[in-house]
């Protein structure tokens, strides 16, 4: 990746923008909606919310004031764990429709799957299967899955009719989650990483300070850049003006083989501490 302008190409031949704005605990109202506008006016039209993040209403809002084309921005938007279900997913989505004010999405994602049951494979089938009938009613360009280790989206896909195109997970340095990455690649699903910087827990590694000091880049900055150059796509999340703007000033520099292997072997050093596998939300 060499400009913000370059894309990623989902197996259905999407094209998404390599940097997303991450909008997770970006409030909703006027704070939030300055906060999108000013990264739509750096470059980014690569937008990701939740309906639990509350912010939906704002990110449509931005996305009016800004004047930018619809056709222009990639929208991507999560089903809620409350809404898993054919019928409650479907009725999910046309709610956060209503909140974005916009006639379709272009990424559609389950925000986490259904594990605490015991027919968690069923529930988490008939929610796809709601997203299925979306996608193929054409109110969202492609769908996908969040926070699915290889075991529940490898589950997921031996019986399903259209495959995942997306798969969101953490992912930063000292967090690859490699098993889930390699299979993804492997079966032409896009990975894309929340959390590119752990929460801002890493930005304090000495490891990383050293490294993005010999390219006279910050730690965010390198982490995105590490994200790039491993084919993942990075949404970094800010409502500070400056940190927006050096989020996405990382294609002048190439991290060398060395550090890039450096970097994939530190320990664990930060992050959200949440296990797929193990939530009770």
């Amino acid at each position: 990746m060499e400009s913000l302008n370059d894309r990623f190409i989902l197996s259905n031949g999407v094209e998404v923008p390599c940097i997303g704005y991450g909008t997770w605990q970006v409030p909703n109202g006027k704070t939030g909606v300055d906060a999108i506008l000013e990264a739509l006016k750096m470059g980014y039209r690569h937008i990701d919310t939740a309906s639990v993040y509350e912010n939906e209403e704002s990110v449509g809002e931005a996305i009016r004031q800004s004047g930018i084309k619809r056709e222009e921005l990639f929208i991507t938007s999560k089903l809620w764990n409350t809404d898993r279900g054919y019928d409650k997913a479907l009725k999910a989505f046309n709610t956060s429709m209503k909140k974005l004010k916009l006639d379709y999405l272009d990424l559609y994602l389950i925000h986490w799957p259904a594990v605490k049951f015991s027919n968690w494979r069923d529930i988490n089938i008939n929610t796809w299967s709601a997203f299925e009938t979306l996608y193929r009613e054409e109110k969202v360009r492609s769908i996908g899955v969040s926070n699915f280790k290889r075991f529940r989206i490898k589950s997921l896909m031996q019986v399903v009719e259209i495959m995942p195109h997306v798969n969101q997970i953490e992912f930063h340095p000292g967090f690859m989650q490699l098993p889930t990455v390699e299979f993804c690649k492997n079966t032409d699903v896009v990975v894309s990483a929340w959390g590119p910087l752990g929460g801002g827990k890493i930005l304090d590694s000495p490891e990383l300070k050293a490294i993005a000091s010999k390219y006279n880049k910050s730690v965010s900055q390198l982490c995105i850049r590490w994200c790039l150059q491993h084919n993942v796509l990075p949404l970094p999340k800010s409502v500070n003006k400056g940190r927006i703007m050096e989020n996405v000033d990382v294609f002048d520099f190439f991290i060398s083989s060395a550090d890039m292997e450096t970097i994939d072997n530190l320990p664990y050093i930060g992050g959200s501490n949440l296990d797929p596998d193990r939530i009770d939300f």
